[in-house]
């Protein structure tokens, strides 16, 4: 079986992970992004890479405030899926596994797809944070028994995302904020697709530090976004290399850093 990802794959979902994951020393991933100032009431958004316009600030939150903001379009059907349990648990999921993975897959070791295995495993396998809860999805009945096992067997829970409620034909562009929901939980968890040649989710929280927000926006086009947020109040132990950080022009424990969930994202939210 040969499953492959692209070099530009990798390097948007290393991108992407960078982004939401608040990164230790150990996990620090460069990000080589420029921030320019920008003009009026989007002043930290203007003349950056436009997949980094993603980011905002609790004060941003406002009906009728306009951001630029980056929403990918991905055609779903195309992404890997996940394996059923019995065949993901089969295959071991260490670093020091990968060369039997590659050839597994037969990924040639040099390779960009190699690269990117590489670096799920390591993300995967490293230990969390003071305070991180994480887990690395393999399959959608580890998701759910991961999910149980945060919220109690019992609890109901619900996945939100962002959706294209209207056709997408433009990814960067100004749209308009137009309901605002805060969702108060006690505990949510945020699931980002990882580079691999099967689904993998990396699932993880940092309890009582964020707030999480449904939203509508309007863009410029007419276009419609149900879309899924989250402020991160304390950023005091974030890397101060942190892209957000360059965008929202703060650093570490100055100001809460917001972000959007890209649509291929999953945010964990119990119901009951």
């Amino acid at each position: 079986m040969r499953l492959s990802i692209s070099s530009c794959t990798f390097i948007l979902f290393t991108l992407l992970f960078s982004l939401i994951i608040q990164e230790n020393h150990a996990r620090k991933i460069n990000n080589i992004m420029e921030v320019e100032n920008s003009d009026e009431e989007v002043h930290h958004h203007n003349q950056i890479e436009p997949e980094l316009n993603v980011f905002f600030v609790p004060n941003d939150l406002k009906i009728g405030k306009i951001m630029p903001i980056y929403f990918s379009k991905k055609d779903l059907s195309t992404t890997p899926k996940f394996l059923p349990k019995e065949e993901s648990e089969k295959l071991p999921f260490t670093p020091k596994e990968l060369p039997l993975l590659l050839d597994f897959f037969t990924i040639p070791k040099d390779s960009p797809q190699a690269k990117a295995m590489k670096y799920t495993l390591d993300q995967c396998n490293f230990e969390p944070m003071e305070g991180e809860t994480k887990f690395c999805a393999t399959s959608l009945e580890s998701l759910f028994d991961f999910a149980n096992s945060m919220f109690g067997s019992n609890s109901n829970f619900k996945f939100l995302t962002t959706k294209h409620v209207t056709e997408s034909t433009i990814p960067l562009q100004n749209y308009t904020i137009a309901k605002v929901n805060k969702i108060s939980v006690p505990n949510a968890f945020g699931c980002h697709p990882m580079p691999y040649p099967f689904a993998v989710f990396y699932c993880h929280t940092q309890k009582g530090d964020a707030n999480l927000y449904e939203l509508v926006l309007e863009g410029e086009n007419g276009e419609v976004i149900e879309a899924a947020g989250i402020c991160h109040m304390d950023t005091s132990k974030w890397d101060a290399d942190h892209v957000a950080f360059r965008v929202l022009d703060t650093r570490p424990g100055k100001s809460p850093v917001c972000h959007f969930f890209p649509p291929d994202n999953l945010v964990l939210v119990p119901t009951s």
